[in-house]
């Protein structure tokens, strides 16, 4: 006895045991949350347990939109007005890397195959498709569109990727393999946000311009539009629940966010969100949403369960897409 009390007090004295209790408190916190200060060029890492901002990470010049890698390594912002990607770890908030010369990284998403990393130019109206071997983008076409690609979709077959024009009031489809515009139809007021349905055969168009959001049959040579479904003023993003029927949509002139079940095509639940509601995650348990405040300056978390906004985070200005590596199948 007399040797482990010695021992214990040697660890003490080393700062071993406050050290292996901090690693172990480390590895069993959830991953924090990500949100993107555009006005600030900034990344704020929230504590997802208490809720306060943990520190800022500086990027490029106005971060919009993240994604996840593939292998779940990196999570990449893309620095619109730096022409750059900054690449950070989603379970440390440590930076990876920053690659430069990817000309307005805007939005961007990844195929589901992987081999495909693919970045919308909002301010220089172009598409831009690159080829990804897990560590590298390699630029295969760039493709001018018309006026402001804004948001990007990827089918689960990796074959198409849709784009929607937000000054042009468009929808594009371009083929991934020959990286070619496939066709292109007509939408409502600056449509921004689009979604696939599973299956692939439909996919939802959030028209930001007015009050709700277009389906577009897109099983066919060429699109049809076939259904219209009101939400509220300013709809703009989308973010799946996780359970195969439901996505919830920003409202972001009207305040709200509301869930629309994929199956009726009919807004089931709507909840008061202020400031300008943009991008959205969702926790892996389904119960918790997190919404960017855009003109707040907020992280504002909704309970899902009882189905009202419970607390806000400060953050930097603007903030815009919000990202965490605990959370819902997407």
């Amino acid at each position: 006895m007399a040797v482990l009390q010695c021992r214990r007090r040697a660890l003490i004295a080393l700062g071993l045991v406050g050290m292996g209790q901090r690693l172990a408190l480390a590895q069993a916190s959830p991953p924090p949350l990500f949100v993107l200060n555009s006005l600030d060029g900034s990344v704020s890492v929230i504590d997802p347990l208490s809720y306060t901002e943990q520190r800022r990470i500086a990027t490029g010049k106005e971060p919009h939109h993240l994604y996840l890698t593939p292998d779940e390594k990196s999570v990449i912002v893309g620095n619109a007005a730096s022409d750059s990607l900054t690449f950070i770890d989603p379970r440390t908030a440590q930076v990876q890397r920053t690659l430069r010369g990817i000309l307005d990284p805007y939005h961007l998403r990844f195929s589901p195959d992987m081999k495909w990393f693919v970045t919308a130019a909002n301010r220089l109206d172009h598409v831009d498709i690159y080829h990804w071997d897990g560590a590298q983008p390699a630029l295969a076409k760039r493709i001018v569109t018309r006026k402001t690609p804004s948001h990007l979709w990827i089918d689960s077959k990796s074959t198409t990727v849709y784009v929607t024009m937000q000054d042009s009031n468009e929808l594009v489809a371009i083929d991934l393999a020959t990286q070619t515009i496939k066709w292109r139809t007509p939408t409502g007021a600056m449509p921004a946000d689009v979604y696939g349905l599973p299956g692939d055969k439909h996919v939802l168009v959030a028209l930001t311009g007015s009050d709700a959001l277009e389906l577009f049959d897109v099983s066919g040579p060429a699109p049809l539009k076939t259904g219209h479904i009101k939400t509220a003023a300013g709809a703009h993003a989308f973010r799946a629940l996780g359970d195969g029927r439901h996505v919830w949509v920003s409202n972001r002139v009207h305040n709200s966010i509301c869930k629309v079940d994929l199956q009726t095509l009919q807004v089931v639940q709507s909840i008061a969100v202020p400031a300008g509601p943009d991008c959205m995650d969702i926790s892996r348990d389904g119960k918790t949403l997190y919404v960017t405040s855009r003109w707040a300056a907020r992280l504002s978390v909704v309970d899902l369960v009882s189905g009202r906004m419970v607390r806000q985070v400060k953050v930097g200005r603007s903030p815009h897409g919000v990202w965490t590596l605990d959370h819902a199948p997407r």
